[in-house]
């Protein structure tokens, strides 16, 4: 190379860097740009538009993931799917209870693993969320707080409180060195660049007064002077301290979000919510694909929004006794990633597409100037503009009605309720409102009939009344969680009474308790049950008539807990168990019982003994089923084989009453199918079990049904996505992730299976969102080929891509008409 070329060359780069820095790109010379790429260099740092990774402003998408909720062996499959569903950053909380069950002994093993989960986070080559707390919420037992900080002296939880503010710090510092002696934050070469300190604290910050903001100045600097070397952020929270980041949490911050409380902090949403959690009780609330898109997009245009974190986006299984108050065992299932970690269609592929589209045009988002426009009364745009690039979003509110706007030079069709992206503010790359994505039906096959009689055997649970060796005794009744400590759903409430008949008239027993289930047994017969719900929660009465005889009765209550609270101010003062108690007979005045001796007993005696593992069970006194299903507080016992094949493994109870079940001893969590919703369903009839809980051979199947329930219904079977759907317009917009330029259909079928069939294939104008085979689905255009074109494309393929166009076809069937591709395939 001459010298006057080097001059020229130089003298190029030089100019290119002076227009890099006039539009204010902080990117560095070309000396730190490949010290991005070392150790020395890395670092995490914010403006007013993103997260700064390394001198380089980041468009980042993420998900919630919860180490607890899944086992180790599934943490590989679901990062990689996130990974291939355009995330970025895995986000999870850390759980204190899970980790420090008694005060000072820690517990890192197994599912709470947090930094074998990182590892692999970061194996896979995404960016981690740490979303410290300690206070979690989560729909988590306690909001994630240790049961045994109830018994700290002067405690008050979440404020400024001595006490609290200690044991709080010790943790926080005990995760923040566990994470540096590991080297997982940023600058050490890891992959945290950024830590929540608290949770949701502006929602109970008043009940506190003075001590409210005093605490979260106080969280705030604790935090900072651990010295992660990455930024700190706290949710919901429009006072955080000025170093750290305030972020939004719902379902449409683009509306709701109020924004940085600084010009210096980007807008982050911590919280996108997939779906709702679902409750005992309710029908599951799903989130639509198309809505979930609407709001991402609403809030990257809107807000100048560059982190958005799905929540959930696996949420996984509550196992053991972790869910809080009258929260069902499966967690989030209709996240991009059900419970079992299956892809969840449309709604992973369709965001899939927004991540692809939105990135494309990073640049300008993150580096442009904004401007917006209104086109109606419900239309607006936004746009973002380089000198060499641009991006805009359209957006059409009006939920019914198409809308035509001219932007530019062109005209854009905007669909009901949908934004469209532009890329180089002309080219339509995306639209939230149309799902091209394929659809998939999840079934549950039958794989085990557990209906042989002579392979049950049943331990009755004891009635206890009031030996002399039960020693939880006095004259007033307990406060439950104080006397469990959260360590069992039941206490036994249990009393003496010396009836003498005086007159006639129906006697009446009458309960007051703040629980979510109360039992009744006089003289070991069982009176009945009251239970609450997730709406109504508070007081619960028992009004039960009963029958006494002459002399001494034993009266036995059962106060049961669907899950302990996970939110509120002054969580410390919460009080459960029987209240009241008294016997009354018509036209007389009720006989209280409130001051009577009562003795208390904590748990249940199959729970004591542990006989739900494999050890207790064999030393149980099991016997045959005889007349014992339908009846209260029995154990049943069985097994079963491991199913074969790697589908997810489930256990159908709709056949049963509540109680809790394990496999294998390991406890895969409450069931409650009799607590039917408005639709007359259970809120959950399928309980996950992983199959890291199975064994080669037969498994211990033990269950404690508290209310009856017939066991020869349940049955195992296997999940799996058996049939798969694709509906694609010729004028719909071409997948970004394909290298088809013109509109397909892409089917894929779960790892490990291929498609065996194809029910349906119509190129034409098929019957919309047609999910069933058969000629009904034609409508009056239909390409005869369409079938056999398809099977040649997909057949025996797990995944397989046809296009939408005429020449595909053979030509042209009806000529202008608009024409789409509808295919129902079964994998196999």
């Amino acid at each position: 190379m001459t010298g006057d070329a080097t001059v020229a060359v130089v003298m190029m780069v030089l100019a290119a860097l002076a227009a890099l820095a006039a539009a204010g790109r902080a990117r560095g010379t070309d000396e730190e740009a490949r010290g991005n790429r070392t150790a020395a260099r890395r670092e995490v740092t914010y403006d007013g538009r993103a997260l700064i990774l390394d001198g380089a402003r980041r468009m980042l998408f993420s998900g919630d993931m919860h180490y607890p909720r899944s086992t180790p062996e599934m943490w590989p499959g679901l990062i990689a799917k996130a990974r291939k569903g355009g995330l970025d950053v895995i986000q999870t909380y850390v759980f204190w209870n899970a980790h420090e069950p008694v005060q000072g002994q820690y517990n890192f093993d197994g599912r709470y693993d947090l930094v074998k989960f990182i590892r692999e986070i970061h194996a896979q080559g995404l960016y981690v969320s740490l979303r410290v707390g300690p206070f979690v919420e989560s729909e988590w037992k306690y909001g994630g707080l240790p049961f045994w900080l109830r018994g700290i002296p002067n405690i008050t939880f979440r404020c400024d409180n001595e006490p609290f503010k200690r044991h709080m710090q010790k943790f926080v510092t005990k995760i923040v060195n566990l994470m540096k002696d590991e080297r997982l934050f940023y600058p050490q070469g890891g992959p945290i660049i950024i830590s929540q300190i608290e949770n949701e604290y502006k929602l109970v910050e008043a009940a506190f007064h003075s001590k409210g903001p005093s605490y979260v100045h106080w969280a705030a600097a604790m935090a900072i002077n651990l010295q992660t070397g990455v930024p700190w952020m706290m949710c919901k929270q429009d006072d955080a301290p000025d170093q750290i980041i305030n972020t939004c949490n719902g379902l449409i911050c683009g509306e709701t979000f109020l924004g940085p409380n600084s010009p210096n902090k980007p807008a982050l949403w911590t919280e996108n919510w997939t779906s709702r959690y679902p409750v005992y009780g309710q029908d599951q609330r799903y989130r639509s694909a198309a809505d979930l898109a609407f709001a991402v997009a609403l809030f990257i245009a809107r807000k100048k929004g560059s982190f958005v974190n799905y929540y959930m986006y696996h949420g996984g299984t509550n196992f053991g006794r972790f869910a809080s108050s009258y929260v069902t065992t499966s967690y989030y299932d209709g996240a991009p990633l059900d419970e079992y970690g299956l892809i969840w269609q449309p709604t992973w592929a369709h965001l899939r597409e927004l991540h692809a589209a939105v990135k494309q045009s990073a640049e300008p988002l993150l580096w442009g100037t904004y401007s917006n426009h209104s086109f109606g009364q419900q239309q607006e745009g936004h746009v973002f503009a380089t000198e060499s690039e641009c991006v805009a979003f359209l957006v059409n509110f009006d939920k019914h009605k198409v809308a035509t706007i001219q932007f530019g030079e062109e005209v854009f069709q905007l669909a009901p309720k949908s934004i469209s992206i532009l890329s180089q503010c002309r080219e339509l790359v995306f639209e939230t409102g149309k799902i091209n994505a394929q659809h998939g039906l999840r079934t549950a096959q039958v794989v085990q009939s557990l209906n042989h009689i002579d392979r049950w055997k049943i331990f009755k649970e004891p009635i206890p009344t009031v030996p002399s060796k039960i020693s939880n005794g006095g004259d007033k009744l307990y406060e439950h969680l104080s006397t469990t400590k959260d360590e069992t759903d039941y206490l036994w409430y249990l009393t003496a009474y010396n009836y003498r008949r005086n007159g006639n008239g129906q006697l009446v027993l009458h309960v007051e308790a703040h629980a979510h289930i109360l039992h009744a047994f006089i003289n070991n017969d069982y009176v009945g049950l009251v239970h609450g719900s997730h709406d109504q929660r508070g007081n619960i009465v028992l009004k039960e008539p009963i029958s006494l005889r002459e002399g001494r009765n034993f009266i036995s209550l059962l106060c049961v807990m669907v899950g302990s609270p996970d939110s509120g101010a002054y969580m410390e003062r919460r009080v459960f168990g029987v209240r009241k108690v008294s016997i009354k007979r018509k036209q007389q005045r009720p006989h209280s019982m409130d001051n009577e001796m009562w003795k208390h007993q904590v748990g249940l005696s199959g729970e004591v003994n542990k006989i739900y593992t494999p050890k207790g069970s064999s030393h149980a006194e099991w016997t045959a089923i005889d007349r014992s299903m339908h009846l209260p507080l029995i154990w049943y016992k069985t097994a079963f084989d491991t199913p074969l094949g790697d589908d997810p493994v489930t256990l159908n109870l709709s056949s049963m009453g509540k109680g809790e079940v394990w496999i294998n001893g390991e406890s895969i969590g409450r069931y409650w199918v009799s607590f039917k919703t408005p639709s007359r369903q259970p809120s959950q009839s399928l309980y996950h079990i992983p199959r890291y809980f199975l064994k080669t051979g037969d498994n211990l199947l033990v269950l404690m049904e508290e209310i009856g329930g017939d066991p020869l219904q349940i049955t195992v079977n296997t999940m799996s996505i058996a049939r798969i759907y694709g509906s694609v317009s010729e004028f719909s917009t071409p997948s970004l992730l394909s290298r088809e330029n013109h509109p397909s259909v892409h089917l894929r079928c779960q790892k490990g299976k291929h498609i065996t069939d194809i029910e349906f294939a119509s190129y034409g104008n098929p019957v919309e969102d047609c999910r069933e085979s058969g000629q009904s689905c034609h409508g009056s255009c239909h390409a005869e080929m369409s079938e056999f074109i398809v099977k040649n494309a997909c057949l025996g393929r797990r995944k397989c891509v046809v296009p939408v166009r005429a020449a595909k076809f053979g030509g042209d069937p009806c000529p202008g008409i608009a024409k789409s591709l509808s295919v129902v395939a079964i994998c196999g």
